[in-house]
């Protein structure tokens, strides 16, 4: 499948202005996580006593775009911060201002965001785009994405590089490797999808890709 997302503009690397916000109040602009990667930042999570993880917070800070009445919605960090959500629902986390919105209308917020390409409008079956509007309030209500959890798994080996200021990165070589014939698989059993993904994304026919390694 090819995603028919609009051009993006990168996201602004981090700034040292930070904000120390509450993850209940963060809005997330996709629809899916990996739930791979969140049950692997959960086991790290559980690891770090309180000063640990914020320091490890802090250096890792999330992009925030605030509208006009202070609502904050996430473009980035969405796996950290959900492992860490569901793990202790009070917590906090630090993020930097990308973009401040003069608009406060939900739908105003996001027709913004999508202009910029700073949404990700496909479900845990890759099927979409779907209206903004089927964007979940909260990162709690994020869709499961097998493909994501894999790519994650990939991109943990060194197969695939990561390209942090590219939008949603990890969701495009997905809808790649949805394209291919991969065996079934699922977030919790990647490994039937392993042998042959390895080959696929080392392949020439993926060069196209930001963060291709060839083998």
């Amino acid at each position: 499948m090819a995603l028919r997302l609009p051009p993006y503009q990168p996201l602004p690397a981090p700034s040292d202005d930070l904000l120390e916000v509450p993850l209940s109040a963060l809005q997330p602009t996709q629809m899916c996580v990996g739930m791979a990667e969140i049950r692997s930042r959960q086991v790290d999570f559980a690891a770090d006593d309180p000063k640990q993880r914020r320091r490890y917070l802090k250096r890792k800070p999330t992009p925030l775009v605030r509208s006009a009445s202070g609502e904050l919605w996430m473009v980035d960090r969405h796996h950290r911060l959900r492992a860490l959500l569901e793990l202790d629902p009070s917590a906090t986390a630090f993020g930097y201002v990308v973009l401040q919105l003069e608009v406060s209308e939900r739908h105003a917020v996001l027709e913004q965001l999508h202009q910029r390409g700073w949404l990700y409008l496909y479900d845990g079956r890759g099927l979409g785009p779907l209206h903004p509007s089927a964007l979940p309030s909260s990162l709690a209500g994020t869709q499961d994405d097998p493909y994501r959890s894999l790519v994650w798994k990939l991109k943990r080996e060194g197969l695939v590089a990561a390209a942090p200021l590219i939008p949603f990165h990890e969701f495009r070589w997905g809808a790649w490797l949805r394209s291919r014939n991969l065996p079934p698989f699922s977030s919790q059993r990647l490994e039937p999808a392993l042998p042959a993904a390895r080959a696929l994304v080392r392949s020439q026919a993926a060069s196209h890709l930001a963060g291709w390694i060839p083998a």
